[in-house]
């Protein structure tokens, strides 16, 4: 479906685009051109299916709203699924026409239930052989492009708000600990990112490749010959030229270099909070579908908690032996905490477990009740 560009001529139009200057105030250019593009849609079809609808007092659900759904969700070729979601939302959000007209029925126009679900999105993540060859490549090239792929690829940044760093992004923490400075991005949040030296490395050479351009100095890491959509395209091109000459023949986009550090940082034992804030993500739920577990994943986290259990009762600070122990409460009191851990120890080697099991919990939680009544008696 083509983009309808301005001037749209309908009687409702003004109204619209200045709810839209309303609600949309601080938020970046690319969220208020959606809600402009929004409008537009709605205003076309209404001017082409119910030319007779000219105030907001004639809006109604059925047929306009609902039309309008249908026609959405009709177009040749189709929207994608996401693509239909952010119209209805963007939609639904232009209820500040409700308030600034006093139209109060205007806000029962739209139902959450009309956004379109997105179908469950997987991680897709690079496969470790694919990485290891896309990264040689990009070293081998070591050009503009190459250097600001990997960059994304070494930090998780998003694409949009590598083309947005600033020429000055490098934060010294502390001696020997750098950290990448984040802007302003696509949930309208900055963040700082931990780096390494070579991502400081890349961060020099792209300098550098800054200090070569023609382009005006802008106070950006990245030169903008033309615009930044240009900027996005090259490096978009430039993965796919890199995939091309590897001859991979599954499709590739810079995205997929984020959900390779998100999996690659999982991996490696970074915490799932710390994670979210590496990615710069509000909801756990979206860091969810950028990290892959395998089978081979779940199998060593299940063979490292058993192994390390921290539930279970913590091993006497001195050795198992009752050599030495003196007929006090304090030693009577760590005799009932040793007989505890070598339970725990025996029911780890134990095969079938199905019924020891149930003996042993009887048998722990008696000696921790004994212990409770037994510390009822120090005088302390």
């Amino acid at each position: 479906m083509k983009r309808i560009r301005l001037p749209l001529v309908h009687p409702l139009a003004e109204m619209f685009f200045a709810a839209i200057q309303s609600v949309t105030t601080s938020m970046s250019d690319s969220t208020k051109g959606r809600y402009r593009t929004t409008a537009e849609y709605f205003l076309r079809y209404l001017a082409e299916h119910h030319p007779g609808v000219r105030t907001l007092d004639q809006l109604r659900r059925d047929p306009h709203v609902l039309g309008w759904l249908a026609w959405l969700a009709s177009q040749h070729p189709p929207l994608v699924k996401s693509t239909r979601s952010l119209h209805v939302i963007s939609l639904r959000r232009l209820e500040e026409l409700a308030w600034l007209h006093e139209r109060p029925a205007l806000v029962r126009l739209l139902h959450p239930d009309d956004v379109p679900q997105p179908a469950a999105r997987l991680p897709r993540p690079l496969t470790p052989e694919q990485d290891r060859l896309i990264q040689q490549e990009l070293l081998r090239r070591n050009d503009l492009t190459s250097n600001a792929l990997l960059l994304i690829r070494y930090t998780g940044i998003r694409i949009g708000e590598c083309v947005d760093l600033s020429f000055d992004c490098l934060r010294l923490l502390a001696p020997g600990q750098w950290a990448l400075h984040v802007p302003l991005g696509k949930l309208n949040t900055e963040r700082v990112v931990p780096i390494d030296d070579s991502v400081c490395q890349l961060v020099h050479r792209l300098r550098f490749f800054r200090f070569l351009s023609t382009v005006p100095t802008d106070g950006l890491l990245l030169a903008r010959r033309r615009n930044r959509s240009a900027l996005l395209r090259e490096l978009r091109t430039a993965l796919t030229q890199v995939r091309t000459a590897l001859g991979i023949a599954r499709p590739l986009v810079p995205h997929m270099f984020r959900h390779t550090f998100a999996t690659e940082m999982m991996r490696s034992g970074v915490s799932f909070a710390a994670l979210m804030n590496l990615l710069g993500h509000s909801t756990p739920k979206m860091t969810l579908l950028y990290s892959e577990f395998t089978q081979t994943d779940l199998q060593r986290e299940f063979r490292a908690a058993r192994s390390q259990p921290r539930h279970l009762v913590p091993p006497p600070k001195a050795a198992t032996s009752t050599i030495g122990l003196k007929p006090d409460l304090t030693s009577t009191l760590h005799a009932l905490q040793v007989a505890q851990h070598v339970m725990e120890m025996f029911r780890r080697t134990l095969s079938d477990t199905s019924g020891a099991e149930a003996v042993i919990d009887r048998l722990s939680n008696r000696l921790t009740k004994i212990a409770a009544e037994l510390r009822k008696l120090d005088p302390k």
